[in-house]
């Protein structure tokens, strides 16, 4: 917990350029942060969860974590009691913040927040408040107030991958059998990286192969250019 008034900060995500960012950010934040824990990985992360305790947990919605989905995991990163979870998304999809919401999460904010709001919205995040878009938040109090329709199991399919893994697939189907390591240098990430994210896709969306995936991503028009809002 909090010692001398500093807020106790822990990362979350895959991208060491995102984690350096903001460890650089927090270093001269008012009020005071420190970053005490960093992890690219879920398993640290839960561990490192346990064992620090930290006052803030921000956790990278575009995190890989294997065929599910990070915001899966906010229970166990939150199981300390004492911890406040925000998430960092590089999209706004309605249906997955509100999951977030509703896993824990009590602060929503984009990847391209302004420095001083990401900073503010920590602060006030640790004094206990909840932070979220207004638009968010008048789009879930929208849901709740409106009857339950019937799922769409394809929806549900395609809602859990991650804004990445979205934009991975629309290259997959852009690249009409392209290599994997041409697919991987547009992408600027490593083959191994594009296989990982691969075996998350097909476990999501319930296909064994790219020619299975290139079916499935055409007919249900995942190659259409994606907006993060």
């Amino acid at each position: 917990m909090s010692t001398n008034n500093v807020i106790r900060v822990m990362l979350v995500s895959d991208h060491k350029t995102w984690l350096w960012g903001l460890e650089q950010l927090f270093a001269s934040a008012q009020p005071a942060m420190q970053v005490v824990a960093s992890s690219t990985e879920i398993d640290s992360a839960l561990l490192l969860a346990r064992t620090l305790c930290p006052d803030v947990i921000v956790l990278d919605a575009d995190l890989g974590c294997g065929g599910a989905c990070a915001i899966d995991y906010l229970p166990q990163l939150l199981g300390n009691g004492v911890s406040r979870a925000m998430l960092f998304s590089g999209t706004q999809d309605q249906a997955a913040c509100g999951r977030a919401v509703r896993s824990g999460a009590r602060a929503v904010v984009g990847k391209e927040t302004p420095v001083k709001q990401m900073v503010d919205a920590i602060a006030r995040l640790h004094q206990g408040e909840l932070c979220l878009d207004p638009a968010l938040l008048d789009s879930m109090l929208g849901v709740l107030n409106k009857p339950e329709a019937a799922p769409d199991p394809e929806e549900q399919r395609i809602a859990r991958l991650t804004l990445k893994e979205r934009k991975i697939v629309a290259m997959m189907v852009e690249g009409n059998g392209a290599l994997n390591r041409a697919i991987a240098q547009r992408a600027f990430i490593s083959e191994q990286t594009l296989r990982n994210h691969l075996t998350s896709i097909y476990s999501k969306l319930d296909v064994t192969n790219r020619l299975e995936l290139y079916v499935y991503a055409t007919r249900n028009r995942l190659a259409e250019p994606i907006h993060a809002e």
